[in-house]
């Protein structure tokens, strides 16, 4: 399935054109529209998130950026179409840790997630939350990690699938505090949430977007995954600073071209999303969301790329899930 939108400068929502000067590019690049691949249906957060990029760049290039979603398979359509798509600029995918690090460990996939994309910049990150019902007796992560370590196998906990980033950010906990509690997968995040909230189940290790809106009477916060707290709940401490040093479970949205495309291409672009995370609106609409901007480099972008393939493989690999 495809949806397509298109963005180009003069055609932008009050408050995302900028003060700075158009930019120049590289070469002649771009001189016809620019395809922005979103590997899941509109009104996600990860379209949302391309729709503003999008809006953005359109308007410092001078160029005109068409939204394509391009759903299907988990997002494996979406990348191996960019994958294979020309390295010159105009094909370009908002890319998640989903695509680059689980699912080519979990099905054979036709593109390389380390080969045969260009990592651009990382957009914004968004970590998980540990989150209970609040009738469940444990008030605080330290409380929680010793009334599961004193009930080995009695617990059960929510996740939204078998092999997804609520199931194996969970596992990566559970492993690391040493606490053994039974998985039950859910069709997705909401029908999992929604039974915590009526204590069906006691815990779910969330996206942070999906727990916001329910923190408070309906769910009790206990900790979240990645490497500070964030500002929508800034009394919930990390896992990292409450005794689990390093730990970090993020999920992010990126820009990838091909590989191949040239850097000056790739330059222009990390510059103008570094710039886009700073816009005032645009700051305003990622913290709906509940995620923190980034506006990374190519480089850094790079070396998150290759440390969570690392980390998200280890995580399938103690959850058992098998390839499919």
């Amino acid at each position: 399935m495809t949806t397509r939108r298109s963005f180009s400068k003069g055609l932008l929502v009050a408050g995302l054109t900028s003060a700075l000067p158009v930019r120049a590019w590289a070469g002649d690049w771009p001189t016809r529209p620019v395809k922005l691949i979103v590997p899941f249906a509109a009104g996600g957060n990860t379209d949302g998130i391309a729709r503003l990029v999008g809006q953005y760049l359109g308007d410092q290039l001078g160029a005109t950026f068409v939204i394509e979603n391009k759903v299907g398979a988990g997002g494996a359509i979406a990348a191996d179409l960019v994958a294979r798509a020309a390295p010159d600029g105009y094909t370009l995918l908002m890319v998640t840790v989903s695509q680059i690090g689980i699912l080519p460990v979990l099905q054979p996939t036709k593109f390389d997630p380390a080969k045969d994309f260009a990592p651009i910049s990382n957009i914004a990150s968004n970590p998980f939350c540990l989150v209970a019902n609040p009738q469940f007796e444990p008030k605080t992560i330290q409380d929680f990690v010793a009334y599961v370590k004193a009930r080995p196998g009695q617990l059960s906990y929510a996740s939204g699938g078998s092999g997804s980033l609520s199931h194996l950010t969970m596992v990566l906990f559970l492993k690391r505090a040493g606490l053994d509690m039974v998985h039950v997968p859910y069709k997705g995040g909401g029908p999992a949430i929604t039974d915590v909230i009526g204590n069906q189940l006691p815990v779910y290790f969330g996206n942070l977007s999906e727990a916001l809106p329910h923190a408070g009477d309906a769910l009790r916060p206990l900790a979240v995954s990645g490497t500070k707290r964030v500002m929508q709940l800034p009394d919930v401490p990390t896992i990292a600073e409450s005794g689990y040093a390093g730990f970090r479970s993020e999920t992010w949205n990126g820009l990838v071209a091909p590989a191949r495309t040239p850097q000056s291409i790739l330059d222009v672009l990390a510059a103008g999303a570094r710039d886009a995370v700073k816009n005032p609106m645009i700051l305003q609409r990622l913290n709906g969301y509940g995620v923190e901007p980034i506006g990374s480099s190519p480089k850094e972008f790079s070396d998150t790329i290759a440390a969570d393939i690392a980390l998200w493989g280890d995580a399938i690999k103690a959850a058992g899930v098998t390839q499919q």
